[in-house]
């Protein structure tokens, strides 16, 4: 097979779903080609009529299956009844249940570790949990071998339990989500892509080291993702596409490649760190799900590069050691106390953008308010595009605390009703890179121009063509679940209050943002994708603002108050 890639669809709960789920992988291969398998866990078969009667007609072969698609097993006690046994088989043309709990290798080498259901709380089992005695059996053949590096892929149906530890937060209950001994099973088997489902939620954790640093070797990353119900009223993502080499014919140095947003090993927290979130008696367990918001940034003390978890202080990844206090930075004002009336941060060295500062083009400012201002960009694509800068120095929207985001909200909304007077929507973006100040981005299209959708597919198309990947996020998900401060990201949000984000790894063209608008399908005005085009002199800078100034005046809330 040499160094082929295979090309895998993962799958969250299907529920019976599977016109939907199959005609969605349709179109996406007749989209991109061909894939090699789909994986499928949690619950894969309905309990209603409807459910039953679209299972018959695959099981009939009245309609195909257009990919080979292997099952876990059921979840609930509803379900069983679709599976034969414990082991494997073939349920239909195409539809493979994997079993109850094994390792299936494929032709390519690629090496999948599966446990069907969920945890087991007594003896005997009922047939849609696993045991201890189950995990053991999986685990001890694969662990015994000397030359055991890990599985490629782990499949289970239940989270492991504690996996957000160190990480960007999910959509979930943490208290009651997921199983230790899953958690155990993933940190035995190491797996390189670990698929959950049964939350209905869609988790993307951040990919963690399998190795301490300076005291073992390096290992691969793990990658946890855990997948929404198929066809789910919330457009949450359930399928997952990726290509990988199996781990037995790849390079080892390619292997053991960490990238940029790599973070601690979720299952491997010393006994000081498990103490520190909770001093009570609870069993491990239990405690897991109980960490406070403000100890989940705490955390990140770890793996900033700053000193041990507890001292409150990190390294700002740009490594100009501004030391924060944390605990401030989260929320503002420690829980309990009266709330001090706050210093705006300042920067180490000169910034072009802190309100405070000799360097800032005060001509360029439109409105000022508490904690944030508005100015025109320099070289703007149009007449009208503004930037929404935080008075103090932030380096971007995660690390903002909370009363700086309410009126950055207030800024987007006035600037939306600014532009709807004018016939205009608006895109905002942010470049977390190569970027000392946040500065949110905010460019008006005329809405004759084209549609959202245009301007979505736009920034899509453009993302793909540099091999970037902008995921979309779920509507209610804030940045700072997906990005911890220092985090390199390149975020738009559209009018439809729809929001791309892609996690920068090494390059990234740094006028990405004006490119894409600049673009024939967009604005149309490519020689402008470059703001050192189109600077203006100095007069000129200083009559458009104050045209825009008067024409603002009316949607301005700083002026009120």
């Amino acid at each position: 097979m040499g160094e082929q890639p295979v090309r895998v669809l993962a799958c969250g709960d299907v529920e019976g779903r599977l016109n939907a789920l199959f005609n969605r992988v349709q179109t996406i291969q007749k989209k991109t080609g061909q894939f090699d398998l789909l994986l499928c866990v949690g619950e894969f078969f309905g309990t209603t009529p409807e459910a039953e009667a679209e299972w018959q007609q695959y099981k009939t072969g009245a309609k195909k299956v257009p990919i080979h698609t292997y099952i876990l097993g059921a979840a609930s006690q509803e379900t069983v009844k679709n599976f034969p046994g414990a082991d494997g088989c073939e349920l239909a043309e195409n539809i493979t249940y994997l079993g109850r709990r094994g390792v299936f290798t494929g032709v390519s080498g690629l090496q999948i570790a599966y446990v069907s259901g969920r945890e087991a709380l007594q003896e005997p089992a009922p047939a849609h949990c696993f045991t201890a005695k189950d995990l053991s059996a999986l685990v001890a053949p694969l662990t015994s071998s000397s030359k055991f590096r890990g599985v490629d892929i782990l499949l289970t149906s239940q989270w492991p339990r504690g996996v957000w530890h160190y990480a960007n937060n999910p959509e979930v209950n943490t208290k009651f989500c997921g199983s230790s001994s899953v958690a155990n099973l993933a940190d035995k088997l190491k797996p390189r892509y670990h698929f959950a489902a049964l939350e209905g939620a869609h988790y993307e954790r951040l990919p963690y080291r399998n190795h301490v640093v300076l005291q073992e070797n390096a290992q691969h990353v793990s990658r946890f993702i855990a997948l929404a119900t198929v066809n789910n009223p919330a457009k949450k993502k359930y399928l997952y596409a990726f290509n990988i080499i199996p781990m037995k014919t790849m390079d080892p140095s390619e292997l053991v490649k960490q990238p940029q947003d790599v973070t601690e090993n979720p299952y491997r927290r010393s006994t000081k760190d498990k103490t520190d979130t909770l001093k009570t008696g609870f069993s491990t367990a239990e405690e897991e799900g109980e960490e406070q918001p403000s100890q989940f940034f705490f955390d990140l003390s770890k793996k900033q590069g700053g000193g041990h978890r507890g001292r409150g202080r990190k390294r700002h990844p740009d490594g100009d050691g501004r030391g924060r206090d944390q605990q401030h930075d989260g929320d503002g004002h420690h829980q309990g106390q009266p709330k001090q009336p706050r210093r705006h941060p300042q920067p180490t060295g000169p910034c072009w953008f802190c309100l405070a500062s000799p360097q800032v083009e005060k001509h360029l400012v439109i409105s000022i308010g508490t904690h944030c201002y508005l100015a025109l960009a320099k070289g703007g694509l149009t007449p009208h595009h503004m930037l929404i800068l935080p008075i103090g120095h932030y380096q971007s929207v995660v690390d903002l605390s909370s009363e700086v985001v309410e009126e950055m909200e207030k800024y987007k909304s006035a600037l939306k009703s600014f532009y709807r007077s004018k016939g205009e929507r608006c895109v905002l973006f942010e470049r977390n890179y190569r970027s000392q100040h946040l500065q949110l981005q905010v460019v008006p299209v005329p809405l004759d121009r084209c549609a959202t959708e245009d301007i979505k597919e736009a920034f899509m198309v453009q993302a793909q063509e540099q091999q970037m990947e902008l995921m979309e996020i779920p509507e209610h998900t804030e940045l700072k679940q997906i990005a911890p401060p220092g985090t390199p990201y390149f975020y738009v949000e559209l009018d439809s209050g729809e929001k791309l984000f892609y996690r920068i790894q090494k390059h990234f063209p740094l006028q990405f943002g004006r490119e894409v608008l600049a673009s024939e399908a967009v604005l149309n005005i490519p020689t402008r994708a470059d703001w050192k085009e189109c600077k203006q002199s100095r007069e000129e800078e200083e009559e458009s603002c104050k045209q825009l100034r008067d024409d603002f005046q009316p949607y301005d809330f700083a002026w009120d108050d």
